[in-house]
């Protein structure tokens, strides 16, 4: 009994060592972050990245020298330290840029409430998801439709609709990377965001069996949705279209009787097509998320995220250093999508969703540090999902 007092007894000055090692870690840090930023006073933003660039490779490369139990640790340790240091000038100091003057004048110019009707770009035809979001978000919404998604890009882009409505992401099947690769070409911003949930449904001419049916119709993600369904029926020829609403058409104006396609209940309704089968998605939590995007940025009352690309430098760490200021200010990534450049090799374009308020000083801070020293960076919007 005495013998296990005494190991108590040790256990608790052990712990009490840890409380204090980590009171001392954090006193220097902070008087870290402080003697830094004195070191930075008078000098261009060029000569701070320049000075630090060298005195953290020189230090990390003598720990690597160094070679000691603990260096990989440490390694990881002091990189992380540096990185938050790089953060707390930024939202010390304030990067220089036009984008806080835009962001506070689409604040103050944007009328309170979203409205209730407008002209609406869509892609497909009626019966889309497309048109069943923009239904969803307008009371009253003038729909005009396009063939393909840059049609619905050009159409906001060039003044021809107020708005438009493209699909960005499934909850089962990813990101809609042909959106992704066409947001790099286009000036425009997000307004708001949907999301819907997605019910697949078999559909053919009415008396048509599913023992009939040797080709189906649909968009490809409608059809990555129903991938086990259609690994089931292997028989069946698949073949792509631009939409979930154009494939049931195909089917209507048909001649054949052995054709069907996936799509909405919508469009069974709409197109006279009997339901072969029902809810044939791979999971009955599949959802949608939908943008709702202007010419313009409109930063509408309870805008609550944020969306932005930007491409970094060829430098070790380059990715790491961004993600740190999101996390240093306790914001919440809820999406990273990376998507190669055309025409340059290996370099990447990335899609940053973050749950964050542009009323944040600090956020319009790091937003304008982005803006100033990524290689490209577009602020693509600050809004409310629905």
């Amino acid at each position: 009994m005495k013998g296990r007092n005494v190991m108590n007894k040790d256990k608790k000055v052990e712990e009490q060592n840890i409380e204090n090692i980590d009171k001392q870690i954090a006193e220097l840090f902070a008087t870290r972050l402080t003697e830094s930023r004195k070191a930075d006073e008078g000098m261009l933003p060029s000569e701070i990245a320049l000075k630090c660039r060298r005195y953290e490779r020189d230090f990390l490369v003598n720990l690597s020298e160094e070679q000691g139990e603990f260096e990989g640790y440490e390694r990881v340790l002091f990189s992380t330290l540096f990185n938050l240091s790089h953060a707390y000038k930024i939202t010390g100091y304030g990067a220089k840029t036009d984008l806080a003057d835009k962001i506070r004048n689409a604040v103050e110019s944007t009328p309170n409430q979203f409205p209730e009707t407008a002209v609406v770009a869509c892609q497909g035809i009626e019966g889309a998801n497309s048109q069943i979001a923009a239904d969803k978000l307008f009371r009253s919404a003038n729909i005009m439709y396009f063939r393909t998604f840059e049609g619905v890009f050009q159409a906001v882009e060039n003044g021809l609709c107020k708005y438009g409505i493209l699909p960005i992401e499934n909850s089962s099947f990813g990101s809609v990377t042909s959106v992704y690769d066409l947001m790099k070409n286009h000036k425009f911003s997000i307004v708001r965001c949907i999301k819907l949930q997605i019910n697949h449904r078999l559909m053919a001419k009415p008396g048509t069996k599913l023992s009939d049916i040797k080709e189906v119709y649909s968009h490809e993600q409608a059809i990555g949705q129903c991938s086990n369904f259609l690994k089931e029926h292997g028989d069946i020829k698949i073949t792509v279209v631009e939409n979930t609403a154009v494939a049931a058409k195909m089917v209507a104006d048909s001649d054949r009787t052995d054709v069907a396609a996936i799509s909405s209940p919508d469009c069974a309704s709409l197109y006279n097509l009997s339901i072969v089968s029902d809810s044939i998605q791979n999971t009955d939590h599949n959802y949608t998320r939908f943008i709702c995007i202007s010419k313009d940025m409109q930063i509408f009352p309870g805008a609550s995220k944020i969306s932005m690309m930007l491409s970094l430098g060829h430098t070790p760490g380059s990715l790491s250093d961004t993600l740190v200021r999101f996390s240093s200010l306790g914001l919440n990534l809820t999406k990273l999508e990376s998507r190669p450049i055309s025409g340059r090799d290996f370099e990447f374009m990335f899609y940053l969703d973050v749950e964050a308020s542009v009323y944040s000083d600090k956020v319009i801070a790091m937003l304008c540090e982005l803006d100033a020293q990524s290689t490209e960076f577009a602020f693509l919007g600050s809004y409310s999902e629905v």
